[in-house]
């Protein structure tokens, strides 16, 4: 795992090579273990790296590497679990390379070389965000993996072209201009995340997965015109299983589903340095733990936080499943004040704006591990592929149901539902949850009555999704002089064709909440802490498996992730994992009554609001309001301006 820099610049501005050392500098974080750039004199070219070494930790895996032949110069962050492979069948094309040594990026470079760019694309496995430099042909190409996994931020500012791994790497550039996008705000408050392909600068873009560019740095005019191509589509995945389905047993397809989860665990274990996994307790991780066991003869690694607040704790469950599975187990407890000194460290471990709160036991755990390990396996991905997360389960229960009852009847429901404060409904659950059988046991039980009363009175499936999605509903009208742009979530037409609107659901969260969100907030924790994280789940492998799998198969008799416990169950017992879904959250409502109280007045202070021209400021002060009464809370919708305003202040 690495970070990558870029600038094509014009002769005229000054020291580039500078320029890029302080780019490499801002990100050394991401490859401490080596810089370097390298500059093509002809068009003012430079490439630079910051290397963590995972594979061949000799000099012979130093980048940014001139191949062979010298007309190809790579800088490559990530993992390319099948690299061995390809180097077999180079071999066995006849196609010989005078190795140098056994790091995937020399493998990389030989299969650029021998089959062109897409082709080599399309035959990768792993996670990666890819510059190539052609020098015979002065192309350059910018590349990134499917799903995600490994960020490329790119974009042009006159003649000057930019790409890096992370945005502070740009703002470390004397030449970069940054402009805020106010319309990149309007997505923050509605997804908390600024989604693919927009940034929080303009001009800026994030390159979507399953795409890679080529730029013609001979002829600016064409360059600058230049659009990404696709050679991986994930609505193209979804609608060729759907259309092909697996036909065989139940049993048949946990087998099937363990087998090639043991391949891609197997692949993902490569590594000469020491590696470990997360362990939340939950199923994911579970069996992503339980499938790394399965297959070492030593204890696997793994680690985990909890909270003494029981709402929030899963550290518990990691501790008795890592006992039975017999992993080396280190957990650690955190409080109110460790979140406080993480909060001042985000605007600059995230780059842009970014306010999925769990970014802070993310970092938190990350940093536990990276005490102990240099590589760690996640368990992010099985929400998406295996019908996880409650408003699946809510699509094939309540919303099914609530379209037999009259409109006036649903809209009056909702009304009740909202005259109860969320803060009440949690109390009544609280005082008959002991009665309740596990499922109906339900944490945050308020703002669940809450988000319920929000679509009951919706007329389709589209503004069902929409409205679970987003925190603030209509994000427009709070910043100031912005136009929310159009994402996959609200270009409908772009949906795939899927046989349910539950898969519809998952076919868009894996494209988006998931990419831009969930990968994002790993990725980011993780090398801040140097430590490399690779997911399993999104082994193309698996996705592709996934989606021929039918919907019965994911969700049966109101349970998500039939499958994958199917599979699980084999390894661990059934009563160390069934239990209703915690998620991997904190108790933010009410440290933003105490012990964040006073950091979060002062970034949401009226005037401050104000003076500085983003945001209205009277709904959200609004909000503050009635969050520090404890009728209502609204975390989300005030970590997404808190998350601002302190990415402001830092930048």
């Amino acid at each position: 795992m690495c970070g990558i820099n870029g600038f094509f610049y014009n002769k005229n501005v000054g020291d580039g090579q500078s320029a890029l050392f302080e780019m490499n500098k801002a990100i050394h974080h991401r490859g401490p273990d080596e810089d370097s750039i390298w500059k093509d004199n002809q068009t003012n070219l430079l490439l630079g790296h910051c290397r963590l070494a995972i594979q061949d930790i000799s000099s012979a895996g130093s980048q940014p590497m001139i191949s062979t032949s010298g007309r190809y110069v790579i800088a490559f962050n990530g993992e390319i679990y099948n690299h061995l492979d390809l180097r077999k069948e180079l071999n066995n094309q006849r196609l010989i390379f005078d190795w140098r040594g056994h790091s995937d990026t020399e493998t990389l470079l030989a299969c650029f070389s021998a089959w062109g760019v897409h082709k080599t694309l399309e035959k990768l496995i792993g996670m990666f965000a890819i510059a190539l430099w052609d020098r015979e042909q002065q192309l350059l190409t910018l590349a990134r993996d499917r799903l995600g996994e490994k960020p490329l931020y790119w974009g042009w500012q006159g003649e000057n072209l930019y790409f890096t791994s992370e945005l502070k790497a740009l703002k470390a550039n004397i030449f970069f201009k940054p402009e805020i996008d106010r319309n990149s705000i309007t997505l923050l408050l509605r997804h908390n995340c600024i989604p693919a392909p927009y940034s929080i600068y303009k001009g800026i873009y994030k390159l979507k997965p399953g795409h890679y560019i080529q730029l013609s740095l001979s002829n600016l005019n064409k360059a600058q015109k230049a659009k990404p191509i696709t050679y991986w589509s994930f609505n193209h995945i979804v609608e060729s299983g759907l259309e092909a389905p697996f036909k065989g047993t139940s049993s048949q397809a946990i087998d099937t589903l363990e087998k090639t989860l043991l391949t891609s665990i197997n692949d993902q274990m490569l590594s000469d340095v020491p590696l470990g996994a997360f362990l939340s307790g939950g199923i994911d991780s579970s069996t992503i733990v339980a499938l790394m066991q399965a297959q070492s003869p030593n204890p696997i690694k793994t680690f985990t936080i909890g909270f003494d607040d029981e709402g929030y704790n899963e550290a518990k469950h990691a501790k008795a499943i890592a006992k039975y599975l017999g992993t080396d187990h280190t957990e650690l407890y955190i409080q109110a004040s460790d979140a406080l000194d993480i909060i001042p460290k985000l605007p600059d471990i995230y780059s842009e704006p970014f306010s999925d709160s769990s970014q802070i036991p993310t970092f938190l755990v990350s940093k536990l591990a990276s005490q102990h390990v240099k590589v760690a396996l996640s368990g992010d991905g099985g929400d998406e592929l295996f019908g996880g997360y409650n408003r699946y389960l809510m699509a094939q229960d309540i919303w099914k149901r609530s379209r037999k009852i009259p409109s006036p009847a649903r809209k009056f429901i909702s009304y009740l539902l909202f005259t109860v404060p969320p803060s009440k409904w949690d109390a009544v659950f609280n005082l008959i949850s002991p009665a309740l059988p596990p499922k109906l046991r339900i944490r945050t039980a308020g703002s669940k009555a809450h988000k319920l009363a929000s679509v009951l009175g919706l007329s389709n499936n589209y503004e069902y999704y929409k409205t679970l999605t987003s925190h603030w509903q209509q994000p427009d009208q709070i910043v100031i002089g912005a136009h929310e742009p159009p994402t996959l979530i609200s270009t409908y037409d772009a949906w795939p064709n899927t046989d349910s609107f539950e898969h519809a659901m998952m076919a868009i969260d894996a494209q988006t909440y998931m990419t831009d969100d969930i990968l994002v907030k790993v990725d980011r924790a993780a090398m801040a802490n140097s430590l490399e994280t690779r997911v399993p789940f999104l082994d193309h492998r698996i996705v592709e498996l996934a989606w021929k799998m039918p919907l019965e198969y994911k969700i049966r008799n109101g349970e998500g992730k039939w499958l994958l416990k199917q599979v699980l169950f084999r390894h661990v017992p059934y009563e160390l994992i069934e239990r209703p879904k915690m998620g991997f959250g904190i108790p933010l409502h009410d440290w933003l009554r105490t012990s964040l109280r006073d950091w979060a007045e002062d970034l949401l202070d009226e005037n401050t609001l104000r003076a500085q021209g983003y945001f209205h400021p009277e709904p959200i002060r609004q909000m503050w309001v009635e969050h520090l009464s404890g009728k209502y809370n609204h975390q989300h919708h005030l970590w997404d301006i808190l998350m601002f305003q302190a990415w402001l202040q830092n930048h």
